[in-house]
């Protein structure tokens, strides 16, 4: 039997080979996977809707077909080159799969009555080129993008006491986006759709435990003169218990704000609640068949423990996939291709969406991940597809509302869940026509 004797600098000459080897075989594999990275998307029609659920299914939308986190390199727009340095620090393939990251607690007013304002940063705006031409709404976002932390001035401690388990916790928190001046809109909310309390399906004898809470910010000062509507916003609070506000300017491009407050006051207020319907207040929702549908759906029967645990990183809305940001400065959703490039990520649009409490829980994490982005709608679908979730379709959800002909129908609502837009005096009189109309559908 043959043997191979080597020592020392022989040693060295017979391992060599298998070094060089295995240094190739490594470069070979790197390459390869940068140039899958590369690979172009597949193309899509200008505008479709996701698959997902429909009236009468419960099937989830399947997951993305590829990764989120690639190598690709990004345009030269502001916001993509900020979002781009954010996902190669939080690439999960370098940094493990994980949604743990910093932690931001609720914030309250400073003991003096004084409150925490955000100092504008002007070192974004000399990256842009137009930022002397853009509208105003886009320049104060510009400036502001980097905040996230605004002082708490109305709280609601006790809005899920007695409910700290997730037996005893709200099956529906109904968090709804409005304005200090909106008074007429919360108040037929309270009385119609939004009602606080014990609900039951419009199918299902079975009570449910919901509660409503409106986001605010503060008055803003800057778009005319107005008489000061704070003494009887806290009035209304001191009644109804149900207003949430931070010190920030409520304007149409701060809405994505409210999203990423409400995740931070829901994480530590409200932890257990089951489901979350995020929704605007000239929305009308017909809470009977949104409680049916969660119940139906989304919730699995656990017998050995008598008790009903929803799905994980459920996302239900009016799902919109391959939109483009608008370029028209005269719409408000004017996005400067400047600011940002590319198509949006698939998003559930429009007045409201509800998701899991589970999936809140993890978008609070991401979204400290998230550049801040002007509309709260694509935002939300940036936290999503960066969590590897796909939002559900669903036809009940209409946000561009019923065929002109069928609005005074009361049947024609029979499988709507949410529609879009309805004033106070609409809301009340939708409700009780379908109290007592649907039954007889």
């Amino acid at each position: 039997m043959a043997r191979c004797r080597c020592s020392g600098r022989a040693l060295c000459l017979c391992l060599l080979p298998f070094l060089m080897m295995s240094h190739l075989l490594v470069y070979i594999m790197v390459t390869i996977f940068v140039a899958m990275s590369y690979s172009p998307e597949p193309q899509l029609p200008l505008h479709f809707i996701a698959p997902g659920a429909s009236a009468n299914s419960g099937a989830l939308a399947s997951h993305p077909l590829g990764p989120f986190w690639s190598l690709q390199l990004v345009k030269g727009s502001l916001w993509n080159r900020l979002q781009h340095l954010q996902d190669r620090e939080h690439n999960p393939i370098l940094r493990g799969n994980s949604t743990k990251g910093p932690t931001t607690d609720v914030t309250y007013m400073n003991e003096d009555g004084s409150s925490s304002l955000c100092t504008p940063d002007h070192s974004w705006a000399s990256q842009l080129s137009d930022y002397n031409t853009m509208p105003e709404q886009m320049q104060d976002f510009v400036l502001s993008m980097h905040c996230r932390n605004y002082t708490l001035l109305m709280d609601q401690p006790d809005l899920c006491t007695g409910q700290d388990s997730e037996t005893e916790a709200p099956l529906l928190l109904m968090a709804i986006k409005s304005q200090v001046g909106h008074f007429e809109e919360r108040q037929a909310i309270r009385e119609t759709w939004g009602k606080s309390g014990w609900i039951k399906g419009e199918e299902r004898e079975q009570m449910w435990q919901v509660r409503t809470v409106f986001l605010l910010g503060r008055q803003d000062i800057m778009t005319g003169p107005h008489p000061d509507l704070g003494a009887l916003l806290q009035m209304e609070n001191n009644l109804s218990k149900d207003v949430l506000q931070w010190d920030f300017k409520d304007t149409f491009f701060n809405l994505t704000l409210k999203d990423i407050l409400f995740w931070n006051w829901f994480s530590v207020r409200c932890p257990h609640a089951h489901f979350i319907f995020k929704g605007d207040d000239d929305v009308f929702v017909r809470p009977g068949a949104l409680i049916d549908y969660l119940h139906e759906h989304l919730f699995s029967l656990q017998e050995t423990k008598n008790k009903f645990k929803e799905k994980e990183d459920v996302l239900v809305g009016d799902v919109i996939a391959n939109a483009y940001p608008r370029r028209h400065t005269a719409t408000k959703y004017y996005i400067p291709e400047s600011f940002y490039d590319g198509v949006y990520p698939t998003y559930a649009g429009g007045g409201g969406v509800v998701y899991s409490g589970s999936l809140a829980r993890r978008l609070r994490v991401v979204s400290q991940w998230v550049r801040m982005f002007p509309i709260d709608d694509v935002y939300l679908g940036m936290c999503i597809q960066r969590l590897g979730v796909s939002p559900t379709h669903h036809s009940g959800f209409l946000t561009f509302d019923l065929p002109e002909a069928d609005r005074d129908k009361p049947c024609a609502y029979r499988k709507v869940l949410l529609v879009h837009k309805r004033s106070p005096k609409e809301m009340l009189t939708l409700w009780g026509k379908l109290k007592s109309s649907l039954q007889g559908c």
